[in-house]
């Protein structure tokens, strides 16, 4: 279904299908979406304004175009803020695909693995920016879990990744991660302003939280980069290694 009224409030909906937002100020609440497509709810380039609240975002296994997958339950194309709070978010390979926006007291879970169109298993984060974002992106409050196996395209909870150019202007803050190869990538070279505060990294998959660790990619000599009162689930605090 496209959207492309100003202002749009879908209230109280149970849809089997998906939301293409090319619309300013759309506000989703208290709805259930069941996608077979691409996403769940995508913002188009040029627009803003979109909040996703209080919603079940999920999808069906098998049915999706991607060779049977699905790929972003949120996806943010533009470059403005998507505000996704309080939501359900299930089943799609990469959950919440944003460079900006507000995130916040969400419940990611039950990712589903599938090999993409090219027939290689798609990496799966709960969180992913590819980097190059004008705005800030803020990760609050949120219980993030990628139970896939690494050997089956699990990269991250959060993956903050400079596929578009360099990670910038982040807060992670005060949220709960566990699976991917790495539960957290943090940005790497070139990433600046990036302040990851106060997380608890479970080890309800792996015993250092990631199959290889619980944070790879962190730059901490990155003007404003800041790491503080992370730990693994057991008390032990979390230091990262050089980023290599």
């Amino acid at each position: 279904m496209t959207v492309k009224t100003d202002g749009t409030v879908i209230r109280g909906w149970d849809l089997t299908g998906s939301l293409d937002i090319y619309a300013n100020d759309v506000t989703i609440i208290d709805s259930r979406i069941t996608s077979t497509n691409w996403w769940g709810v995508n913002l188009r380039p040029g627009y803003h304004g979109l909040r996703v609240l209080h919603s079940t975002v999920t999808a069906i296994p098998g049915k999706g175009p991607d060779n049977g997958g699905e790929d972003y339950a949120v996806s943010n194309m533009g470059t403005s803020s998507v505000e996704v709070g309080w939501c359900d978010i299930s089943v799609f390979g990469n959950a919440l695909s944003m460079g900006q926006g507000h995130i916040h007291d969400n419940y990611v879970h039950d990712l589903v693995p599938f090999r993409n169109a090219g027939g290689e298993w798609q990496h799966t984060d709960a969180v992913i920016s590819g980097g190059g974002n004008k705005g800030s992106l803020i990760i609050r409050h949120n219980t993030l879990l990628n139970p896939v196996a690494v050997d089956r395209g699990a990269s991250a909870s959060i993956g903050l990744f400079a596929d578009t150019g360099h990670v910038s202007n982040t807060v992670i803050d005060g949220n709960l991660l566990a699976g991917g190869a790495y539960s957290l990538y943090g940005g790497g070279d070139g990433a600046t302003g990036i302040t990851v505060t106060n997380n608890v990294f479970s080890t309800r998959y792996h015993r250092n939280a990631g199959g290889y660790g619980a944070v790879a990619a962190w730059n901490a000599d990155g003007s404003g980069n800041v790491w503080r009162g992370n730990r693994l689930s057991d008390g032990t605090p979390i230091t990262p290694e050089p980023d290599r």
